[in-house]
């Protein structure tokens, strides 16, 4: 070989070395604490379906007053989630997503102290004006820190707070409902007040803890920051030469409006699967620990499929196929699920619902991400998830309202399906793949 040649296969050495060091750096130090900030969070926003088992007996709660607070929630998160964005974006994400959490936090404990439909409603409301901005912040930070390479299987790591937070909330959950009687509180006001406390907690680490840029980062070597730089620049000025974007442009694309469509078809079969899992297992006779441990079942294989989904999509290097078949895998789940009155093969089918639902959660943010950066990326991504999210209402509160009238969950379940079914199509007719997203990168990496 000769002195050219070797010295070149060094530095392509040298480089890859720094690439990996870097990636594995930033790993350890970022997504071990957003995935636990995370796993709060979204405990704190779902935990009502757990609370649920005890309180709307004791309040008398028909199951439309429970579907309206559950899905109230998404309203004061969709009016505030842009503003909130924005906010991460212009006083760094240590300080404003510290305020998110503690202010979640607090209000989730004060869930204890509903005792009427309108406290109900008012609380939920207030705890999605408070977590407004949270997950499109994260998302929005995570691309300041991983090349368009990386991203699926990182953001599939840090989305694996949602399943997990049922895995390991839904036993817990269970058994703080065997709390009845304790100091004169229910059990579901001692689950209230147990999980909400270590968001306030977290939320308070999180001002020291997260750094807001990688140029601020003093955990990472100066070869480390200017590889990073170097790279994420590259991506930057592939997005700037494809097309550059004002927020305005942003806010009001086509392609924007198409994935929070797209989105909004994911979410309500999210939540409405979510908010009333708990419910249907517990018909099937089980106790409140039991039905906990049961509904755990469906998450964690979800949480398997999403990981492993996200790191074929990256290894691919497609992204279109990897969103919009889980799509289809969760509509015709949650169809056939809708006509099984056996417990055992409905749960089984319902974690194949789950599988698909999680697959797409691990890919899906590639696809705005591949395009957008700076302030346009942070009001479209808060924007696609602001509307999605307003299905956080219409999913559960269509299963609610089909239950009062049917006393049963199936038919609405049927109906859930529906909305998965139309956003697989709307994928693939979209034809959202990037040409940008791996711009200076080799395949394969």
């Amino acid at each position: 070989m000769s002195q050219s040649a070797s010295l070149a296969a060094s530095s392509v050495g040298v480089r890859g070395d720094i690439e990996v060091s870097t990636i594995r750096a930033i790993s350890w130090r970022l997504i071990p604490f957003l995935v636990l900030a995370y796993f709060f969070s979204y405990l704190d926003r779902v935990n009502l379906s757990f609370a649920a088992l005890g309180m709307n007996a004791e309040l008398k709660f028909t199951p439309l007053i429970y579907a309206w607070g559950a899905g109230i929630f998404f309203i004061g998160y969709f009016i505030f989630e842009v503003p909130s964005n924005l906010a991460l974006e212009k006083f760094g994400a240590s300080r404003w997503i510290a305020r998110i959490m503690v202010t979640w936090g607090v209000i989730s404990a004060l869930m204890a102290t509903v005792n009427s439909e309108w406290s109900f409603y008012l609380l939920r409301f207030l705890l999605g004006v408070a977590e407004a901005g949270f997950f499109p912040g994260i998302i929005l930070y995570l691309t300041y820190w991983y090349p368009a390479e990386y991203r699926a299987r990182f953001l599939a790591a840090f989305a694996i707070a949602v399943p997990v937070s049922t895995v390991i909330g839904a036993p817990i959950s269970g058994l703080l409902l065997g709390l009845d009687g304790v100091w004169g509180l229910r059990g579901w006001q001692w689950l209230f007040i147990i999980e909400g406390i270590p968001s306030v907690l977290l939320g308070l680490v999180t001002w020291f803890y997260l750094t807001d840029k990688p140029e601020h980062a003093n955990w990472l070597t100066a070869e480390q920051k200017a590889w990073l730089s170097a790279r994420l620049n590259a991506e930057l000025a592939a997005k700037q030469a494809a097309k550059s974007m004002t927020l305005g442009e942003a806010l009001s694309s086509p392609k924007v409006i198409m994935l929070s469509l797209i989105y909004f078809c994911f979410v309500a079969a999210l939540y409405g699967m979510q908010f009333w899992l708990p419910q249907i297992v517990k018909a099937f006779g089980l106790t409140n620990a039991q039905t906990g441990f049961v509904t755990a079942i469906p998450y964690l294989f979800g949480t398997g499929a999403m990981i492993l989904w996200a790191r074929r999509s990256d290894a691919t290097r497609e992204r279109v196929f990897h969103v919009g078949a889980p799509f289809f895998v969760t509509a015709l789940a949650l169809g056939v699920s809708s006509n099984i009155t056996d417990p055992t093969m409905t749960m089984v089918v319902l974690t194949l619902a789950a599988i698909g639902i999680f697959c797409i959660f691990g890919v899906f943010w590639t696809l705005p991400t591949a395009w957008l950066s700076g302030t346009a990326a942070a009001g479209a991504i808060a924007l696609i998830n602001s509307i999605g999210n307003l299905a956080g209402f219409g999913g559960p509160y269509l299963i609610g309202w089909v239950k009062e009238a049917t006393g049963s969950t199936s038919t609405g379940l049927l109906f859930l399906a529906v909305l998965p079914l139309i956003g697989g199509l709307l994928v693939f007719l979209g034809g959202h793949e990037s040409k940008v997203e791996f711009a200076g990168t080799e395949p394969g990496k």
